[in-house]
């Protein structure tokens, strides 16, 4: 069975728009600062939500990363 590609500018948890500035970079070719997600932790439990096919494919969302770290 296959599954779909995921879409590297959204999260693979929620499907709202990543904010990944590394994808911009990519897309666009217009440089970006750092991305708000190097300075960010994602506790393993949250990576463990990540569908398989995801898995270094696409980021998590800030609002998903507040979320757990509140408890959600």
């Amino acid at each position: 069975m296959s599954h779909p590609t995921p879409d590297p500018g959204r999260c693979p948890l929620c499907g709202a728009d990543n904010r990944c500035a590394m994808e911009v970079e990519r897309e666009t070719g217009v440089p970006q600062g750092p991305c708000w997600c190097v300075d960010t932790r994602f506790p393993p439990d949250l990576l463990a939500r990540l569908p398989p096919e995801a898995e270094g494919k696409a980021c998590i969302c800030a609002a998903c990363v507040a979320k757990f770290a509140a408890g959600g």
